[in-house]
């Protein structure tokens, strides 16, 4: 299929329109630390919390939607002695916050610990020592109360349509990425709590969603257990799990998040369908590189609708194209979300 053939998609969600930039980096409001606590499955290498942020009072106070992110400017100064740059955060929240009113909203950071690695050309190559990151950890440090310094909304594309049972869903995840499907998740299916304004106007999705998490080790997975629960109680809704670095328990060995897709799509047959379907959406969040083995798989399956691929690519079979082919002729269309970092 051509770039010109494949921009054609007459299935476009319609999605809401979305406030951003209410407060620039260049001029922080101070929220502060409603609470903190880890998301992880269990012991592992990684370090991942959930933290609420109460930005009651400020510009920000209910202004986002599930899908958007925001931005935190950590403490102190750089090498050059200038204030810290702002980083970016997925809003792990639906867009009624965690409270209901839009005053709490959370997010998901990831320790960041790794040995120093030559950048530079001036860079000692015999520098080993632990390099701690700067904004994540700070985050991940900060206890009930702290201030802390944020802005935002940013993002208008990756968020939920205005009508959610117009469409079917596939999420994929990789490790932090699975924040704002926790927002997603909660705002198709749990609802609003008691009380908020939201509650009046909500309605439950009866629509089919599956979500793939993809992480190295089972206990790297994050809000499993509230995941699972959420699972059983809705029979539309499908968990599933891609462990890259375990053998699987049919003895098979470890998959990436487009290898267990691949892998699902020739045993589920209603699944093959919907992603077939004009009614399917995905939504893709994670580590940059993600999307890749799933963009050749949908084209190489024949499922058309989600990628822009150029025309160059025409004579090519799918199968055979390379990462940089992927990376420079292989573009999402608008029912292909991609957040990635």
């Amino acid at each position: 299929m051509s770039e010109s053939e494949s921009i054609v998609d007459l299935a476009s969600p319609h999605l809401p329109e979305v406030r951003m930039h209410v407060v620039m980096p260049t001029a922080p409001v101070t929220g502060k630390i409603a609470s903190t606590t880890s998301c992880m499955r269990g012991k592992s290498a990684s370090f991942v919390r959930h933290v609420d942020i109460d930005i009651t009072g400020t510009a920000l106070e209910g202004v986002f939607r599930a899908g958007q992110s925001f931005g935190v400017i950590p403490d102190g100064t750089d090498a050059h002695g200038k204030p810290h740059k702002v980083r970016l955060y997925s809003i792990a929240s639906p867009s009624w916050g965690e409270d209901g009113f839009g005053r709490i909203i959370a997010t998901t950071p990831k320790r960041l610990l790794a040995e120093r690695e030559p950048q530079h050309a001036k860079d000692d190559p015999n520098d080993h020592s632990l390099f701690v990151g700067v904004c994540s950890n700070w985050l991940c440090d900060r206890r009930e109360g702290d201030p802390i310094l944020v802005s935002g909304p940013n993002g208008k594309r990756f968020v939920l349509p205005t009508e959610p049972d117009a469409h079917d869903y596939l999420f994929l995840a990789t490790g932090t990425g699975i924040a704002p499907f926790r927002g997603f998740l909660m705002e198709l299916l749990e609802g609003p709590p008691a009380g908020s304004p939201a509650a009046k106007h909500w309605k439950r999705c009866t629509s089919r969603i599956d979500l793939i998490m993809g992480v190295a080790y089972t206990n790297d997975l994050l809000y499993d257990a509230w995941i699972r629960d959420l699972a059983k109680k809705h029979p539309n809704f499908t968990y599933h799990t891609a462990v890259s670095r375990e053998t699987r328990s049919d003895g098979g060995k470890g998959e990436y998040v487009h290898q267990f897709l691949e892998r699902r799509l020739r045993t589920d047959a209603e699944l093959a369908l919907r992603l077939r379907s004009d009614r399917m959406l995905i939504y893709a969040c994670g580590l940059a590189g993600m999307q890749l083995g799933v963009f050749q798989l949908l084209n190489t399956q024949g499922m058309h609708g989600f990628t822009k691929v150029a025309d160059e690519l025409a004579g090519v079979p799918c199968a055979e194209w390379t990462t940089e082919q992927i990376k420079r002729r292989v573009r999402p269309t608008h029912r292909c979300m991609l957040e990635v970092y």
